[in-house]
């Protein structure tokens, strides 16, 4: 491949998109308002009925079973056991995209019977700050009600408190990340779908084929703008959300692969389903039932721990859940184990949509 030649298509390509005001509308400005709306609507939101998963580390003794089922009775907790084999809980809620935890310490019979002072340790998430205040007002009752009984309000059970991840996140820290992935979807996908297609039926990928540009290089210098396009505008979010919410995220090492894959899984995706559609119009259809369910489905605006059981099955099918979930590990979390597989899985997927993108896509058309 010739580095002049990709240069030089690299400015043709960036010059036309350029003078699209419709995808530097969708590549700029739609995350940034998207940033501002769901950052001010979702810091008041309301939650009703919420999972709590529990760690019963009293071996399920007659007084910690009769919390439990007191916190059941309240309406507003399901109560979920965690077995103690699982180890630390806040880093198993972590692992398992699930945010609120309860953990009865081993000794809680002995001390409530006692009246010894004893804690149970409530484990939320900053990112769901209504969900969290509902069960720990639900939890308070629970131990409230225990200690009336057990010695006439003294205060024999406390709470204690912890976060998964980090005291200091925010729900527009989680909402960064996503957003991120979100443009990494739609830019490349939308337009490589519409090239591929459209250039096909104008008979442009002919008379490109009849220039010195190979399609390789063609190839190249169009994934180069949409790894730039996407790393402009993941900076613009994070710089947005730093300066009008106070956001504690930022693009760390670690996030560059994500933001060097993610435009090549998602070019590759829009070029292969624009070569495999007959028309512009069948593209159109093909691309949008591709994207629209990975914008919402996969954790862009909702945390996937919310969904019901079989939704949370589609999301993990779907690539951008995995792109989110390593940007969010990336940039928050900082787990090695769920970073590297979620690259793993990244890194598979565009291996193989790559592959097919070009074994289909044809330079020339006879």
């Amino acid at each position: 491949m010739n580095p002049r030649r990709i240069g030089s298509y690299f400015r043709i390509f960036a010059l036309g998109y350029l003078r699209s005001r419709i995808g530097l509308f969708f590549a700029l400005v739609f995350p940034v308002i998207l940033i501002l709306l769901f950052g001010a609507i979702f810091s008041n939101s309301g939650v009703g009925h919420v999972d709590l998963y529990v760690q019963d580390l009293d071996h399920a003794s007659p007084a910690s079973q009769a919390f439990l089922a007191a916190l059941n009775q309240t309406g507003v907790v399901s109560v979920h056991l965690v077995s103690p084999q699982a180890g630390n809980l806040s880093q198993w809620l972590l692992q398992n995209d699930q945010t609120l935890g309860l953990v009865i310490p081993a000794g809680f019979q002995a001390a409530y019977l006692n009246h010894t002072p004893v804690r149970v340790t409530l484990i939320t998430d900053p990112a769901e700050p209504s969900s969290s205040g509902v069960v720990e007002g639900a939890v308070q009752g629970v131990i409230n009600g225990f200690n009336l009984r057990a010695a006439g309000g003294t205060p024999v059970v406390g709470l204690a408190t912890s976060q998964v991840g980090s005291q200091v996140y925010t729900y527009i820290d989680y909402l960064i990340p996503g957003l991120i992935g979100f443009t990494i979807l739609t830019s490349p996908m939308f337009s490589m779908v519409n090239i591929s297609s459209e250039w096909k039926r104008e008979k442009l990928f002919r008379q490109l084929s009849l220039t010195p540009l190979t399609r390789a290089e063609w190839l190249t210098a169009a994934l180069g703008w949409y790894i730039l396009i996407s790393a402009v505008s993941a900076l613009l979010m994070v710089a947005v959300g730093t300066a009008v919410f106070g956001a504690h995220v930022g693009i760390t090492l670690a996030a560059v692969p994500f933001l060097l894959l993610g435009p090549l899984l998602f070019v590759s995706l829009g070029l292969l389903a624009g070569s495999v559609s007959r028309n512009p119009e069948s593209a159109a259809v093909v691309g949008n039932i591709i994207t629209f369910p990975m914008m919402f489905l996969a954790g862009t605006f909702f945390p996937v721990s919310l969904f019901p059981p079989w939704l949370q099955t589609v999301a993990h099918v779907l690539p951008l859940y995995y792109l989110i979930d390593g940007l969010n590990q990336a940039m928050l979390f900082h787990s090695a184990a769920a970073y590297l597989q979620d690259l793993e899985v990244v890194a598979v997927l565009t291996v193989i949509f790559s592959v097919a993108a070009v074994r289909v896509f044809r330079w020339s058309e006879t």
